[in-house]
């Protein structure tokens, strides 16, 4: 939860990107011995970051070349040196946090390296993760990190926030970064929860932050979108933990100060006349959902007009398979199954279970519950979360109770007959 802040504070200590991430590993690894010996110190972050700072200073004292800057960091192991907590500022280390994100989302780095690297140094996601959010294969997004910090020593790119003027180029990056992993921690991609409230609200935290240092209407359009979705967490997960879907959730468990907070953010956006971008038209989708007391309430025939307004501006083939949702919705599960099929064709979502998922509900809607079965069964073989994969198993025992399921076909890759 502290590594973005910790490796953050050591990047501005040392200047070096991919050493401060070195020592912020090794005082990790360090930690996890001593730890087991002497206990877990009161201040697990505070000791980090002393041990961080240790292991920098040995390896400037190994470099002849940095005897000067060795010297620096030495006196400023002296308690009594002013500036010497620096580093345990709270303040300086949340800064250190949005500093890191911009290091990360520098234009000498392609798009794609600069959202990778910046998920997995500042949001923590793994490897595995990253590549589920890009539907591309793991190594290929290995490379990409490897070859951005490579590029980032070679071009020596400063540890700071840019100044104003530099902020709009590298703005969309991070906006991009601070919303998957925003997603990340609403839908978690793998492992045993389905929500993970420290990434959203790190990202909650982070949105918050740029509005302040970037008060355009596609910041606030961010926010807006992420209050209005959090506020549905607290019904999303029933006592024992398990998946609650929109239409059986209590909606009077709904943060109530959340949408407030997030229509707020989406008026501000709006205020600005210049008509809303992807994260806006995506906060409007949301506030349809809050605002309405039901599912049959929901104004589905505006969020479908609010999805091709955002396939224009950000088309994609998750952003086509939400349009066809919310065409079963409005129109009826026929349609919406037809606009699938048409996304199935291309194969473009073959590796994702969120696909035979919506077949799946669809096919159940339209009574063609062994096509239903077959379909979620190849949902439940894509899917790498925990919780939606107790779900769908529901979903399957519901279609044929007592009765052992039909084997999954072949992952979709054409339209059915």
């Amino acid at each position: 939860m502290e590594s973005a802040r910790i490796v953050g504070a050591l990047a501005r200590y040392t200047g070096d990107f991919s050493l401060a991430e070195d020592l912020a590993q090794e005082a990790l690894a360090e930690a996890l011995v001593s730890w087991s010996v002497d206990g877990v110190p009161a201040q697990p972050t505070g000791w980090l970051l002393t041990t961080g700072r240790r292991r920098a200073i040995d390896a400037f004292r190994r470099r002849a070349a940095r005897d000067e800057k060795y010297a620096l960091l030495a006196r400023d192991l002296d308690a009594e040196e002013p500036g010497a907590d620096a580093l345990f500022d709270p303040d300086a280390i949340d800064d250190d946090v949005l500093s890191l994100m911009f290091v990360s989302c520098h234009p000498v780095l392609s798009r794609e390296a600069r959202i990778a690297l910046t998920l997995r140094v500042v949001g923590g996601l793994t490897s595995e993760e990253i590549a589920r959010a890009f539907l591309v294969p793991v190594p290929t997004i290995q490379a990409r990190i490897t070859r951005a910090k490579k590029t980032l020593a070679a071009a020596r790119v400063p540890f700071a926030v840019p100044e104003p003027h530099e902020v709009p180029e590298r703005l969309g990056s991070v906006l991009q970064v601070v919303y998957l992993i925003f997603t990340e921690g609403s839908f978690a991609s793998g492992g045993d929860e389905w929500i993970r409230s420290d990434l959203s609200g790190e990202a909650r935290r982070l949105a918050r932050v740029l509005v302040r240092l970037a008060p355009e209407p596609e910041v606030f359009g961010m926010l807006a979108l992420l209050e209005l979705t959090a506020a549905r967490f607290p019904a999303r997960l029933d006592p024992s933990g398990n998946p609650v879907l929109l239409e059986d959730q209590d909606r009077r468990l709904w943060d109530q100060s959340a949408i407030r907070r997030g229509r707020a953010a989406l008026a501000t956006a709006a205020a600005a006349g210049r008509g809303l971008g992807a994260y806006g038209l995506q906060a409007s989708i949301a506030e349809c959902h809050a605002v309405a007391h039901s599912v049959a309430e929901t104004d589905w025939q505006r969020i479908v007009i609010l999805y091709e307004a955002l396939g224009r501006l950000a088309p994609s083939p998750i952003v086509e398979l939400n349009r066809a949702v919310a065409v079963a919705m409005a129109s009826g599960p026929g349609d919406g199954l037809a606009l699938v099929d048409a996304i199935a064709s291309r194969g473009e979502l073959a590796d994702s279970h969120l696909l035979p998922a919506v077949r799946g509900e669809l096919f159940t809607r339209l009574g063609r519950l062994d096509e239903a079965r077959t379909s979620l069964m190849q949902a439940l073989d894509l899917c790498g979360s925990t919780a939606e994969r107790a779900t769908l198993q529901r979903k399957i025992d519901e279609l044929s109770p007592g009765t052992p399921p039909t084997p999954p076909a072949a992952p979709l890759k054409a339209s059915p007959r």
